[in-house]
């Protein structure tokens, strides 16, 4: 029997759908707190924390991220009038809006004049609070970007070339983070220190694998585990030393010598009054989909919630596993799906234009095209859960023998276009794309692979 494609996209659509769903921030947000007993109650799986309201009088919220809005409505569901101030940095264009606290428009994943204001504002709340305050910090991907705070000595443009050389070079977000957090006066655990002797409650959506705390928005609330050093290693390892802003270079070198103090360590004073609760992650977004899967009738599993690496050189083992199950119904029988999630890295070797999870698709459909025995009834879907894959505006793309019939009878060749990191263009002229607009959420991305 033919596949279905339509069935097939719209399958692996709803997978996807649900994975977001999963891990809405408002609702995440405004489930996790609660008022009771004259005390603010955190839960998060299973943790618990409690806020007594009378030994705080002044309660204000500050956000950064791209899921920043959405967890302000949380807050402010379950908080109410009881918030006396706050700020929220969310990236430019974004829909949603908290009903009570101010918003400031950014830049991501390049920081804008907009980012320095978030960042100011961000940082100007910390002028008034003592002992008797509670700041509430919303922290989710994209933070690093939207608040940004130049160290002494750097500028908003030094800042914009070493991200973009880092964002290019194939880093982690991990190494990325890491060099960030050593050119900022806001990250690294350093809006802890702005805020100290405030107690700080971070609620987090995690966009990094492993949701390491101190790597998430470069962790501004939360002791920094990296050095000066490590971050000139980085720039080191890559070959971005001599490219970088001549600032930059000497910033890390300077630091990296001991003459510039390093961003706050676990056990400085800054993090005796601070909490910090994970709502939201990958995994959850996974066992989502999963769920889905199952109701559609696939069997399914999820592979890894750790898929890093060059996104092109990811997709050949989807497509492998993929001729398995066709061939054998190994590891699972047909209909099947298989799940994966994490944050794969591109480095630009041509000037084209997309994003990691394109890439992937057009990789994958690449791969296909080398070799389309056992592969021709698979359909593969990568996208980011944030909606935004890339400096585009598609979340990802599909890819599937049908898809490849439809870009050879338009001419167009997968390898010479991802040689090209010209993937967009490529499935904007084919049809490939996903393009959800912006989910209010942020937990890295999914792969689906349908053998139906």
């Amino acid at each position: 029997m033919p596949v279905n494609w339509e069935r097939a996209r719209q399958d692996a659509l709803a997978i996807f759908r649900a994975a977001v769903a999963r891990v809405e921030p408002c609702e995440m947000v405004a489930s996790a707190l609660n008022i009771e007993d004259g005390a603010l109650v955190v839960r998060s799986g299973l943790d618990e924390a409690r806020f007594s309201l009378a030994d705080h009088d002044r309660i204000v919220v500050a956000g950064l991220g791209k899921a920043a809005a959405a967890m302000a409505r949380g807050a402010e569901r379950i908080l109410g009038s009881r918030i006396t101030d706050g700020v929220v940095a969310v990236k430019a264009g974004c829909a949603d809006r908290p009903t009570r606290l101010p918003i400031v428009e950014a830049g991501h994943p390049l920081p804008d004049r907009g980012s320095l204001e978030a960042a100011a504002r961000i940082l100007a709340l910390g002028r008034g609070l003592d002992e008797r305050s509670l700041a509430i910090v919303l922290i989710s991907g994209g933070g690093s970007s939207i608040a940004c705070a130049p160290a002494e000595g750097l500028t908003l443009e030094d800042k914009v070339e070493a991200t973009g050389l880092l964002l290019s070079c194939g880093a982690t977000i991990q190494e990325v983070n890491c060099v960030r957090k050593h050119l900022s006066a806001i990250k690294g655990g350093r809006l802890a220190a702005a805020y100290w002797p405030a107690t700080v409650l971070t609620l987090v959506l995690s966009d990094v694998i492993g949701d390491d705390l101190d790597a998430i928005a470069s962790g501004p609330t939360v002791p920094d585990r990296t050095s000066f050093a490590d971050a000139l290693a980085i720039v080191r390892r890559y070959g971005l030393e001599r490219r970088l802003p001549d600032n930059v270079a000497q910033r890390l070198r300077e630091g990296a010598e001991g003459s510039l103090p390093d961003t706050p360590k676990p056990g400085d004073r800054v993090f005796e009054r601070t909490r910090t609760a994970l709502l939201g992650t990958n995994r959850l977004a996974l066992l989502a989909a999963r769920e889905k899967a199952v109701a559609l009738g696939y069997s399914s599993l999820v592979l890894t919630s750790r898929l890093t690496g060059e996104a092109r050189d990811q997709a050949p083992l989807f497509l492998a596993i993929g001729k398995d199950i066709a061939a054998s119904g190994f590891p699972l029988a047909r209909p099947a799906c298989l799940i994966a999630g994490g944050e794969t890295t591109v480095t630009l070797r041509g000037s084209g234009k997309g994003g990691r999870n394109q890439e992937m698709a057009l990789a994958f459909l690449s791969a296909l095209a080398d070799s389309p025995a056992g592969g021709e009834e698979l359909l593969f879907l990568a996208a980011s859960t944030d909606g935004s894959d890339g400096p585009t505006d598609a979340a990802g793309a599909f890819a599937s023998s049908a898809l490849l019939a439809q870009a050879r009878a338009a001419g167009l060749d997968p390898a010479a276009y991802l040689a090209n990191n010209d993937s967009y263009a490529f499935f904007e002229a084919c049809g490939g794309l996903l393009r959800t607009g912006s989910t209010d959420t942020n937990v890295c991305d999914l792969q689906v692979l349908l053998a139906p």
